[in-house]
This record gives structure tokens, C-alpha cells and sequence, in this order.
């Protein structure tokens, strides 16, 4: 901020100027020691200037007593999972106090590369949410598996670490690289030491957890069982808890959250599709959860905010303060997280310039599978290694049985950048036990090669050329006939439609996946972490069958 900036700051507040903006007789969260306090806030130039009354402004907002928190942070969310562009995310999650995300660009980078990361960038400088870039650390996730944006290492991101609105080192998925020194991850932990490192370290304690937290991993947002999550918290690593569309920690998580604990937790999405975000919500939704669940509001509020912008040190916003900048949350009722009004920089929601963003041509055609025969989805028979979906969990079981037991259905994962390769078939159980048709996603984490499950490989064939046309989606098929298809052409991740226009193309895809068997609430991004080979236990890359917990490909067959 310069000189002259500061000194027109200074002026309103001192009350020589008019202030841009007055919101009268509120009752405010104090975030810094979580108490509820009567004044009238005071902005100008978009930041907070004073708290007290007798302050004139341009723009008067009568507050009439409502309680006033500041805008939320996402501390964690993959803008491509949801799976809109950044400008209509921005149209999606600012009306629900959403003002604030840390963005981690590795789907998109997985399928085109740095350019991938750069779009994810230069969109941020056009936006009104505040969405700041961790550079994504595992491009590609694994050895195991192919991506169309080859392997990123650290020479290529330290080349974009300079960037205004980067901010530091996305979640490091190769624990194994970490703990056994692998250089390749070392030089990129050695390159951001002096910047926050995110981690993912699924059900990692005791030295294991000692050691990655050693490497400068400051944070974590995988932790889906309380004692983990506690023992994370005792090693100076920041617990992010999730509420996405498949991923749900909250209720395992609440009870941790305290007034002792609450500067080391904060809210985050993840995986948040925009149908789950007009239903219910996006980081207003756990906020109202975790109240809800028994947290104190002033503990929830102050996670879901101050606690995210602190940790990655984003001076200035996160509270309402003099100084600070002006998003504020105006609620009707806090034990609800009710909103009525949502101002960022100190302008109503309703008045911003939400169609700066770019759309990403550049990732547009990024489907370039082969389509393959119906023979070609066979896999295995006689008894084979299956994958046991949880419901609401991206940790998968896993059984022996017979590849026709009851509720076994095919998966199938093929490579979709051009190179020609067979896809690779497994088994699954937990779709439904009277599923007949097929369900298939372009959405695969985290290479994103084409994933289908389904009862007979004649329909599977047939939903798999249907992503192919499209260049990516989401599409249900029964009987050799698509009942439902949403297109995702850029990067095969997203639309490029409003936020409205997609929640109803999820709506009539959940519909089709009822009517053919599938009893999963969300099948789309469950099937999407099923190619996941980081997430424990079993999982299916293009390339084969991924025993997680060995970090090695196994064969379908059992012994």
C-alpha cells in the first residue's frame, strides 16, 4: 500500500474526509478474542477504518443490530472440481460469504501442464473473490499412472513463485517421496522452505507424521479420523477440515474444535460441485454444520476466517479491524449462519463486476482416447481383488471375491491423451447391488483419464464415446442409450456454463443414476477418486490396479 493511499486511509478515519461506506449499528465479531461487539464499521479505499460511531460516509447500510463476521476462506479447493470456471465459482460462493479461497491448480496442470497453473493465475487478477494460487507439488501424482501435462518439477515452479497472487507449495501427495528423501521432492520442499508447504498425509502418524512435518509441511486437510487429526495439530500442522461433495469430516472433526485449538483449524471444500452449493452451501455450510454439531459461532466464525488468512499470512484480511480489508458477512441469525448481505471491499455482492475472469480456451480439446471395443472392458474372472467404495469417504476397503458376487460391478480406466493404450479393468462393490447401466467421468484424479463404471461392457463402451465427443464430462447410460450428459470441454474438468445451468445438468445426472441402480448420493466425483493413487487403500490408474498401502500396481487376479 503507498504513501498516498495510507494517507487517505488515515484521513477518513481521523473523520477529515467522508468514508466511501458506513454500515450503522452492527453487533461484530471480534476475532481476536472471540467477543461480539456493538459499533458502526467505516470503510474506505475497500478497507475498514473505524469502528466506532460519529464517522460520516458517502453510502449508509443499516445494520439494524445484525451480527457482522468477516467473509469466508476456503482454506483449500480444486476451483476445477467444481467444476466451473473460476469467473462463475466467483458467482457461486461469493452470495454464501465465500470471499476468500487458496486454490490448488493440479487437476488442470495434471491435463495441460504449467500453462494449466498460469490460467488459474492470470485469472486470479480479475477476479473479485481474493483467490490466491498454491503451486501444485505433484504433477503427476504418481508414477503409476499417465497425464497429459508431463512431470512439473521445481525449476519450472519456482519460475512462477514470484507471481502476485501465488502463494506458496500445494498439498505434497507423495508421502513416500518425502519420507524416503526422494531429491526430486526434496528440491521443491528446499525451494518454498521459506513459504507454506500444504500437505496430504491420509492416516500418516506417529514418526511417519514427525518426519513429513519436519520437511515444512505446515497443513493438512485429509484427516478423516479425530485422534489423527489431533495428533497432526500437536505437530504443528494446521487441520483444514472438509465438507466437500464426497469427502465429509466434519462430524468425525467438530469435537476438536475449541477456543485452544481454533487459531489451527479452518474450514475448506475441497471437492464441491455447484448443485451441493445451492442445496446447502459452500464454507457457510460448515460453519452452520459445526455450530449445528455444538462449536460456539464465535469459534466457527473465527476458524472460517482469521484462522486461514493468519496461517497463510494474508495481511489485512480475515478480521474486522481498522486496516482490514472491508468483506464482511451480514447475518440475520449467527446460530444459523442466516446471510442477508455480503460486501467485499466494502461494495454489495450484487454490484461487483463478476465477468472479468477468462474461460481457458487454451485447455479446450484435451480428449484424445482411443475408443476401445467392448472386449477390451472385460476384465479378470474367477476371484479378483475388488475395491470397496465408502460411502462419503474417498478412502476405499478392499475384498476378495468373486468378480460376479453380488454387487460387484466392472471399472474401467483409460487413457485419454492420445497414446493409444488399452484401458485398464478392475472390479468395484458399493454402487448399488441392482445397478444395471454404466456411469462414466472425465473427472479422474488426479491425471483425469477417463473413468467408467458399470454392468456390461456394451454400455460402458457407449458412455465412454460419449465423454470422447464431448471432449469430457459426466454421463449416465442404459441399454445403449445416454440418459443424461453434462459436457465439460475445457480440460475435460469444466463447463464453461452459469453456475444455475450446470446444477441442473448434476440434478438430472443424480436422476439417472437412481433410475438405472446407483444408490450413491454423489457417484460422479465418487467414481473421480477412484483413480486416486494416493488415497489409501485400493485404487485403478490407467495403468493397473494400485494397492496404495505397498504403493505398488497388483494384479486383479487373487492369489
Amino acid at each position: 500500500m503507498d504513501a498516498p493511499r495510507l494517507a487517505r486511509l488515515i484521513d477518513a478515519a481521523e473523520g477529515r474526509v467522508p468514508c466511501d461506506a458506513i454500515v450503522k449499528d452492527v453487533r461484530y465479531l471480534d476475532v481476536f478474542t472471540c467477543t461480539w461487539r456493538q459499533g458502526d464499521l467505516a470503510i474506505h479505499d475497500g478497507h475498514l477504518v473505524g469502528l466506532e460511531p460519529g464517522l460520516s460516509g458517502r453510502r449508509v447500510f443499516e445494520g439494524r443490530s445484525r451480527a457482522v463476521v468477516p467473509g469466508f476462506c476456503d482454506a483449500h479447493v480444486h476451483l476445477e472440481s467444481s467444476p466451473l470456471t473460476p469467473r462463475h465459482f466467483q458467482r457461486a460462493v461469493l452470495g454464501r460469504g465465500t470471499t476468500t479461497a487458496i486454490c490448488d491448480p493440479h487437476e488442470l496442470a495434471n491435463v495441460i501442464g504449467v500453462p494449466g497453473i498460469r490460467y488459474f493465475l492470470d485469472a486470479a487478477g480479475s477476479m473479485a473473490l481474493n483467490l490466491r494460487v498454491m503451486l501444485s507439488s505433484c504433477v503427476p501424482a504418481t508414477d503409476f499412472e499417465t497425464n497429459g501435462g508431463g512431470t512439473i518439477d521445481a525449476a519450472a515452479l519456482t519460475g512462477l513463485m514470484h507471481h502476485p497472487k501465488a502463494l506458496g507449495l500445494a498439498e505434497m501427495m507423495n508421502v513416500p517421496g518425502v519420507l524416503h528423501a526422494d531429491p526430486a521432492v526434496l528440491a521443491k520442499l528446499a525451494a518454498f522452505s521459506g513459504r507454506r508447504i500444504d500437505g496430504h498425509c491420509p492416516l500418516v502418524r506417529g514418526r511417519d507424521l514427525s518426519a513429513y512435518a519436519a520437511a515444512g509441511i505446515s497443513s493438512c486437510h485429509e484427516s478423516s479420523e479425530l485422534e489423527e487429526a489431533r495428533e497432526k495439530l500437536t505437530k504443528g500442522i494446521a487441520v483444514w477440515i472438509r465438507e466437500g461433495s464426497v469427502a465429509k469430516d466434519l462430524r468425525a472433526l467438530a469435537p476438536l474444535l475449541t477456543m485452544a485449538t481454533s487459531t489451527s483449524i479452518g474450514f475448506c471444500t475441497d471437492d464441491r460441485n455447484p448443485l451441493d452449493i445451492a442445496r446447502e452451501g459452500h464454507i457457510d455450510w460448515l460453519v452452520r454444520s459445526a455450530i449445528g454439531l455444538g462449536v460456539a459461532p464465535e469459534i466457527a466464525y473465527r476458524s472460517a476466517s482469521f484462522s486461514v488468512a493468519r496461517h497463510y499470512g494474508l495481511a489485512r484480511r480475515g478480521a474486522i479491524a481498522p486496516g482490514y480489508v472491508g468483506d464482511l458477512v451480514l447475518l440475520d441469525d449467527a446460530e444459523t449462519c442466516a446471510i442477508s448481505e455480503v460486501l467485499v471491499g466494502g461494495v454489495p455482492v450484487g454490484e461487483l463486476d463478476l465477468d472479468g475472469a477468462h474461460d481457458g480456451g487454451e485447455a479446450r480439446n484435451t480428449v484424445r482416447a482411443q475408443m476401445p471395443e467392448a472386449h477390451d472392458l472385460e476384465g479378470p474372472k474367477g476371484s479378483v481383488h475388488v475395491i470397496e467404495v465408502r460411502a462419503g469417504r474417498i478412502l476405499t476397503d478392499r475384498a476378495v471375491m468373486a468378480h460376479d458376487a453380488e454387487g460387484v460391478a466392472r471399472l474401467s480406466v483409460l487413457e485419454r491423451y492420445g497414446h493409444g493404450q488399452k484401458p485398464a479393468n478392475a472390479y468395484v462393490r458399493g454402487f448399488g447391488k441392482s445397478m444395471r447401466g454404466a456411469i462414466a467421468s472425465s473427472v479422474g484424479h488426479d491425471s483425469h483419464n477417463l473413468i467408467v463404471v458399470g454392468t456390461n461392457p456394451d454400455d460402458m463402451r457407449t458412455a465412454l464415446g460419449a465423454l470422447i465427443a464431448s471432449s469430457g464430462g459426466f454421463c449416465v447410460v442404459q441399454g445403449g442409450t445416454v440418459w443424461a450428459h453434462l459436457p465439460l470441454p475445457i480440460g475435460g474438468l469444466m463447463s464453461p456454463d452459469e453456475p444455475a445451468v450446470v446444477a441442473r445438468a448434476l440434478e438430472d445426472l443424480h436422476r439417472a443414476s437412481h433410475h438405472i441402480g446407483c444408490e450413491l448420493p454423489e457417484p460422479f466425483l465418487q467414481l473421480a477418486f477412484l483413480s486416486l493413487p494416493v488415497i489409501p487403500s485400493l485404487k485403478l490408474t490407467d495403468r493397473g490396479l494400485m494397492d496404495v498401502d505397498a504403493f505398488q500396481l497388483i494384479d486383479v487376479r487373487a492369489a
